[in-house]
């Protein structure tokens, strides 16, 4: 499997990238592709160290004459978000990807590919095994659980880094240079709610949300997207007067990701069975117009469920209240950056299994005190039924310096390299810049990487052309630092 990237230009890269797509390497079971790193690294000489979160150092001696030379650090992590499509059968743990090409662009039958960000780190350890580039010190830094709240970076050990610059190898569009990204934090919800038995009368029916877009809960979320655990809040509280008692609710595995399906199983008196049918019917008809052009493919359908203990009436209309009034969304627009979302929430997990409600939301933001705003907007409507919203300790954000003398040569390489100027950017997304730029307050950073589309979704995929071309640039760009 996966035998055709061995046949794509850069060859160094590919390779690499071919083990990332060989080995599992969903959040938080990273040891696999942690461990062929280092035996790969260490059969070449390189020093490995591991902190006490996982996170792997790789260091290789400048070239000889360049010893004085500022020490660069190339920054990815190995981890990638599990999403696989509707009905696709898929074991992150244990199974590969199984990758082809397509018109130009790389991408992975039914799942995330994982480009995000294994195509960095494949690119970091091109860079190690070049035997002819010229180059300072080098440092390569593959953190682990970035997509699940940015663990590795969080924790990563002090006193540990020794570079001046940071490319951080984890951005997805060419011809783009970002200089600062959101921060934020989780909101979580866990509460247990009393069940009765189902009554006399009563039929189990099943609501599902299906056929959505999904994708990035920062990079995709100003493009108006649905979500489907937002939908099936609105779907349910639709159908409040017609005896509902919810038995469960199924939606999303990552905070990150934009829901692309969700479930859920409630009882009704039998008699209301048709008014669920046609109630369900028109709220499909409203939403396919409003997300007309964006989620074209919304399907919402009703079938028969499994009848089993369920809340009572009171609480089930109670709970699919709040949940239809949680934020969602942009909430604000950047004052101070143009064209970019101030803060943003998305309801990436949703789950109710035996009278247990689990809610995992990410908030995201320029600034803190806009993510604490969103906080507060959880914890006001949760406590309306006596629920606690937990916000989670956040992470800052990366504050963009435009003088900075790292941005600087890289915008005079990239032009006299390719012919044309890179854009400065910002990005609403949680790049790992920001926590490690909290540890080291004195490197100089900077983030670019090829394009990638779809990702955290299972549409994710790579341009061949854009891989070829920055990883062309991140090898000028170490030799000119040097």
């Amino acid at each position: 499997m996966n035998e055709q990237l061995d046949t794509l230009e850069p060859t160094a890269l590919w390779r690499h990238f071919r083990t990332f797509c060989d080995t599992p390497r969903p959040s938080g079971q990273e040891e696999a592709i942690i461990g062929k790193i280092v035996d790969w690294a260490e059969q070449r000489g390189l020093t490995c160290e591991r902190d006490d979160t996982g996170n792997l150092l790789v260091r290789k001696p400048a070239t000889p004459g360049h010893e004085n030379a500022p020490g660069v650090i190339l920054q990815s992590h190995v981890d990638m978000v599990a999403q696989a499509a509707s009905g696709h059968d898929h074991d992150f743990t244990r199974d590969a990807l199984d990758t082809f090409v397509e018109d130009g662009w790389l991408h992975a039958r039914g799942t995330t590919l994982g480009a995000d960000n294994g195509v960095g780190a494949a690119a970091a350890l091109a860079i190690l095994g070049e035997s002819s580039l010229t180059h300072g010190p080098l440092e390569a830094l593959f953190t682990v659980e970035e997509e699940a709240s940015l663990v590795g970076a969080r924790y990563l050990q002090k006193d540990w880094l020794s570079g001046h610059y940071l490319l951080n190898l984890d951005s997805e569009s060419r011809g783009e240079v970002y200089i600062g990204c959101a921060g934020g934090n989780d909101v979580k919800v866990d509460h247990d709610f009393t069940l009765v038995a189902p009554g006399e009368g009563q039929t189990a029916l099943s609501l599902s949300v299906s056929g959505l877009v999904g994708g990035h809960s920062g990079m995709d979320i100003d493009k108006g997207r649905a979500n489907a655990n937002v939908l099936l809040c609105a779907c349910l509280w639709s159908l409040r007067d017609t005896g509902l008692q919810l038995i469960s609710l199924d939606g999303g595995t990552m905070r990150n990701a934009i829901t692309r399906d969700a479930r859920a199983v409630f009882l009704v008196p039998e008699a209301a069975r048709r008014l669920v049918t046609e109630t369900v019917a028109a709220f499909q008809t409203r939403e396919a117009l409003l997300y007309e052009g964006v989620d074209d493919g919304l399907v919402l359908s009703v079938e028969d469920g499994e009848a089993a203990q369920a809340m009572t009436m009171e609480d089930s209309r109670k709970l699919l209240a709040v949940l239809t009034a949680m934020p969602y969304g942009i909430d604000r627009m950047s004052q101070t950056v143009p064209g970019i979302a101030e803060s943003s929430n998305n309801i990436g997990v949703l789950r109710l299994e035996n009278g247990h409600l689990h809610l995992g939301a990410m908030v995201r933001a320029l600034r803190l005190e806009s993510a604490e705003a969103i906080n507060e907007r959880f914890r006001a409507l949760f406590s309306l039924i006596d629920v606690e919203a937990i916000a989670g300790e956040g992470y800052p954000g990366w504050a963009p310096q435009a003088d900075s003398p790292l941005l600087a040569r890289f915008l005079a390489l990239h032009e006299r390299e390719l012919g044309r100027e890179a854009e400065v950017k910002v990005i609403h997304a949680g790049l790992e810049c920001g926590i490690i730029g909290a540890h080291y307050p004195g490197l100089d950073m900077i983030s670019f990487g090829p394009t990638i589309l779809g990702a955290h979704s299972p549409t994710e995929r790579v341009e061949l052309a854009a891989v070829e071309e920055f990883y062309a640039l991140l090898k000028a760009m170490v030799t000119d630092l040097a």
